[in-house]
């Protein structure tokens, strides 16, 4: 048996490792080589504080199948130990790339199963650049919208600048309420009693019903016929009713639709409030912004500010009234049969002409000892199943396709939807106005016309296109009007009128803000001897003359003009 022979290790007291022999590999003591000294192997020099790794370790799992095939390669493998850093990092960085094409099938034409060579998946640079281009270009789009709408906002705003009513110097302004704190009220009032009903009303003609832009009527002029807008103090009725202490608070339908629905106005008003003893009488003045229609007054597209223009705010007022009163007159059936009531009307001479118009004098209760009596207005009834209906008869009218973005004639018969919501978002605080007279007057039927201009620049001839139905209180809920609000308003507003001290008042709507302001006023304010300070010459409106034909739409509009009756204590 050959024994083992281990050689002597030599002794370094100088650190780790075998001592160094830097002159020679071979160091010759005595002639001798010394043999002890292994040959043609460097050694690195080492310091005690030099940290050593593994020479080889075979307690390792050679589980890789990436790395070599050699099983006895693998305990030499460090590319893993944390004792060799720089190794790990060449192995990471390396990478194979095969270049080889892929295998072409074995069967088949060649056209057949033929794979698409495949790129190597990466972050594509130019798809991410494209992504944020179009990330910068929707936020600037978005930046622009939010600037148009508040250069429309401002614009809208700036074209209705001008207060309804001249503010003197010598009023004294008490208090100015936001539209804001108008939001949140909420009152309930019991079902309304009629106190009296006044005036005839002639029977709807249904076939109106059924027409529509293919088959259109024209709007014909209503010169004999006498309409009447009193206000409160100068109703015979209401004063006979305020003696008779039946009430506390006096208005009519108009002035509480525009306390109700003042939230949704746009265009300045004012509403004359006299406090007399213990009572509250809410009036207009004459000539009033509330004796017209306002149209677009919601919309964000600015009408043209020069008053003589048919496009205007005030012509196109003057036009909507001219058009309303017209078209709830030929609706009718006019027959001669009417529907008479208790009284006549009691703003008509004897054997003068009138409207198809019935006065419902209607008592609400507010309070313990408060009650508030109104003149509400029904412009027809129609018997169904022997039952008779009151209808309120108003017109919507379209002076221009290019203001509104919907043509009428086109969109009527097929998207009567789309038509009015487009209405309602432009005439939004008229529709509620509508709607509130509606439910005050205990209306069954509120029909709405659709009349536009035989030509976008002719404002004196018009053609009715569809009248539709709808009941009150469902169309309100459509709208979003809410009649505990709009109760809730008017409470508060009487609530606060009736702390005032005897005297003259007037509620002005802010022309440029949403809110309201009270102004104490003389006692003579208003007045026949009343003057105010006059408006420039070249600020006054002046009618627009055209042809012969346009005089005589003139004389007829005047025909048709509101006629106010000084009443008789």
């Amino acid at each position: 048996m050959v024994g083992l022979e281990v050689g002597s290790v030599p002794f370094n007291p100088d650190g780790w490792g075998p001592p160094d022999y830097t002159s020679a590999t071979t160091t010759v003591a005595a002639g001798n080589i010394n043999h002890h000294l292994p040959l043609n192997v460097p050694f690195a020099p080492f310091s005690r504080s030099d940290k050593l790794g593994r020479i080889a370790d075979w307690t390792r799992n050679y589980n890789n199948p990436a790395r070599s095939k050699n099983p006895s390669d693998s305990v030499f493998d460090f590319s893993n130990d944390d004792s060799f850093p720089a190794s790990a990092d060449d192995d990471s960085s390396f990478r194979l790339v095969d270049g080889k094409p892929p295998p072409k099938p074995r069967f088949g034409p060649k056209w057949r199963f033929q794979p698409q060579r495949q790129l190597p998946q990466r972050r594509d640079e130019e798809v991410e650049a494209r992504k944020r281009e179009a990330e910068k270009e929707r936020a600037r789009r978005d930046r622009l919208y939010h600037l148009n709408r508040s250069n429309n906002s401002q614009r809208r705003e700036a074209a209705v600048f001008k207060s309804s009513v001249d503010i003197q110097p010598e009023w004294n302004m008490l208090d100015q309420i936001p539209f804001s704190t108008f939001s949140k009220l909420s009152f309930s009032v019991p079902e309304p009693e009629d106190l009296l009903l006044c005036g005839a009303l002639e029977f709807y003609d249904r076939s109106y019903d059924r027409i529509t832009p293919k088959n259109e009527r024209r709007l014909e002029r209503f010169k004999n016929r006498n309409f009447f807008k009193v206000t409160t103090t100068d109703d015979p009725v209401i004063r006979r009713l305020a003696n008779e202490d039946k009430a506390t608070v006096f208005a009519t339908d108009a002035i509480l639709s525009t306390l109700m629905c003042s939230p949704r106005s746009v265009y300045s008003w004012d509403i004359v409030v006299q406090r007399v003893g213990n009572k509250l009488f809410f009036d207009k003045r004459d000539g009033s912004q509330l004796d017209l229609l306002s149209v677009h007054e919601t919309s964000q597209e600015p009408l043209p500010e020069a008053k003589d223009d048919i496009n205007s705010a005030h012509s196109l007022g003057l036009e909507a009234a001219y058009i309303n009163q017209n078209f709830s007159q030929q609706v009718l059936i006019r027959d001669g049969n009417k529907v008479t009531f208790d009284e006549s009307n009691p703003f008509a001479n004897e054997g003068e002409e009138v409207a198809s118009v019935a006065y419902r004098y209607r008592r609400w209760k507010l309070d313990n000892d408060m009650y508030l009596v109104a003149r509400c207005e029904v412009q027809s009834v129609f018997e169904v199943n022997k039952q008779r209906s009151f209808l309120t008869l108003n017109a919507l009218n379209e002076f221009d396709p290019k203001y509104s973005g919907v043509d009428w004639r086109q969109k009527l018969e097929t998207q009567r939807g789309a038509v009015l919501a487009t209405e309602l978002k432009n005439n939004a605080n008229k529709l509620a106005k509508w709607t509130s007279q509606a439910l005050l007057a205990g209306a069954d039927l509120m029909k709405l016309g659709y009349v536009s201009r035989v030509h976008p620049r002719d404002h004196f001839n018009h053609v009715i296109l569809a009248v539709v139905g709808y009941k009150p209180r469902e169309f309100a809920g459509q709208i979003n009007l809410n009649t505990l609000n709009m109760w809730g308003i008017v409470k508060s507003i009487v609530d606060l009128c009736m702390k005032l001290n005897e005297g003259k008042y007037v509620l002005v709507k802010d022309p440029s803000k949403p809110q309201v302001r009270i102004y104490e006023v003389p006692p003579d304010a208003f007045e026949n001897d009343y003057v105010e300070e006059p408006l420039p010459e070249d600020e006054q409106v002046q009618p627009p003359v055209e042809d012969a034909d346009a005089g005589e739409a003139n004389n007829a509009t005047n025909d048709v003009e509101v006629k106010e009756v000084d009443a008789q204590a």
